[in-house]
């Protein structure tokens, strides 16, 4: 699974990361008080797809140097 959930807390609609816990490069979608952790590829593209101000769905195209 690529796209981890991140707890937030609802009391205070925060959210917290170690990351110096991550191993990778990542980038973190926040959308209606839920939070991802998206893991990038070494070679690739990440693209985020919004539908009418909301966050749709993450999509992965990864690729190798040849």
């Amino acid at each position: 699974m690529r796209l981890i959930e991140i707890e937030v807390d609802p009391k205070t609609m925060t959210l917290e990361i170690d990351i110096m816990e991550q191993e990778e490069n990542f980038a973190i979608v926040v959308c209606e008080g839920k939070a991802k952790l998206a893991e990038l590829p070494p070679h690739g593209e990440t693209k985020i797809i919004t539908h009418q101000g909301k966050v749709k769905r993450v999509k992965f195209d990864e690729g190798e140097d040849f």
